[in-house]
């Protein structure tokens, strides 16, 4: 049986933690800070969990540079809840600035992959009925060269914003498809006054990102920053706003109390009861990073380790495929193919011999995916790059 230190895990997630982090989770969940009970079994409203969850919060704020205009919710769902929560309290927000409003309300939506195409349908399934219309402003497929693939983000002069959308909605980087923003979404092409929505889920912490620009980011935990049943949202406060107020307004749909942003604000995501060990899990995370060089340094080591292993791709003379332009490749998320299905199955094997696990591609795309996190160390990018050169 191979032990920890044999495997790297190169899944798309839940993805690979720290050794170390996880070493502390587990002594945690037995016996935190000697009380003789792990933190799972204490009351989320004790004071020792209420230190738990603030240091969380504060960990978090410092790492993604958070402004005082903006709250941090912890909150569950994942990435596809999320889905919900936002068009359902944003909606709510613009109905109360805009009470007199007889004009449609738009939701405008980038799609360059699965999982943004995936949150405008849900917004087209939940505003059915309603005063309310999704427009997909980019359909990045329509873009490709067999018109179906999603390989790259055109330029914003080539999207078509609505007039006044309620929000705009993008994925920063596509777990599925390999398809990242080139340093950050392109602010100016915005319409005036725009409230501008990030699913940052598999690519948080491995970057800046600039929070005073958005209204929500938000993302769910277990790629970058702990383990799977937390969602972390940053949401700007003046968005923290009264839903049954804007409900009664007419024509938006009604935000059940546990999607509500207000009520968990209010209630510091202590409304109901969190996923408490999962709150300790991202802290432990959230502290591992800042002891190792916060953001920043972690964003350098993406780089590295994506560029070498895009390297070895470009320079196989054709083995190894990219399925994403350059411009637009991912580097959290590596996709490409090989010439067939018998010779992506030796690679697979050969990998597999070697303990790099996890790299077949999702099922809807097929190929070869190799997920380079921040879990993933340099020295195991290194690994799979090696064992690529010795299999060409």
């Amino acid at each position: 049986m191979p032990n920890r230190n044999d495997v790297v895990n190169f899944a798309a997630g839940p993805s690979t933690l720290p050794t170390v982090v996880l070493e502390k989770a587990a002594q945690g969940l037995l016996n935190y800070n000697g009380l003789g009970m792990g933190v799972a079994e204490i009351s989320h409203r004790s004071k020792e969990f209420k230190a738990v969850s603030e240091k969380t919060v504060s960990d978090f704020k410092t790492l993604m540079d958070v402004p005082d205009t903006h709250e941090v919710l912890l909150m569950q769902g994942g990435g596809m809840g999320a889905f919900s929560t936002v068009v359902l309290n944003l909606l709510a927000a613009w109905k109360l600035q805009n009470p007199e409003s007889n004009a449609k309300t738009t939701l405008d939506y980038i799609v360059t992959g699965s999982w943004s195409n995936k949150a405008a349908g849900e917004a087209k399934r939940l505003t059915q009925g309603t005063d309310v219309s999704v427009n997909v402003a980019l359909d990045a497929r329509n873009h490709s060269q067999d018109g179906k693939s999603f390989s790259n983000i055109p330029p914003a002069n080539e999207w078509k914003y609505s007039e006044n959308p309620a929000f705009v909605y993008y994925c920063d980087n596509e777990t599925v498809n390999g398809v990242e923003f080139d340093k950050s979404f392109p602010y100016d092409s915005l319409p005036p006054n725009t409230n501008l929505v990030a699913d940052v889920s598999s690519n948080i912490l491995s970057r800046k990102i600039d929070v005073s620009k958005h209204a929500v980011v938000y993302g769910g935990a277990q790629k970058n920053a702990g383990i799977a049943g937390l969602t972390l949202v940053i949401v700007r406060k003046d968005l923290l706003v009264d839903t049954d107020a804007a409900f009664n307004l007419g024509g938006i749909p009604q935000v059940p109390h546990l999607c509500d942003y207000k009520r968990h604000a209010d209630n510091e995501s202590m409304y109901n009861t969190p996923p408490m060990f999962a709150i300790y899990v991202s802290g432990l995370t959230f502290e591992h990073i800042l002891n190792h060089g916060g953001v920043d340094e972690y964003s350098k080591r993406s780089d590295r380790k994506s560029s070498k292993l895009y390297q070895v791709i470009d320079n196989s003379n054709g083995l190894y495929k990219p399925k994403v332009s350059p411009e637009s490749r991912s580097r959290m998320n590596v996709v490409f193919t090989l010439p067939d299905e018998e010779t992506e199955k030796r690679y697979l094997n050969e990998a597999d011999k070697l303990g790099l696990k996890n790299l077949k591609g999702h099922r809807s795309v097929g190929g070869i995916r190799a997920s380079l996190y921040n879990g993933i160390t340099e020295e195991d990018a290194d690994k799979l790059i090696e064992m690529m050169k010795s299999f060409k």
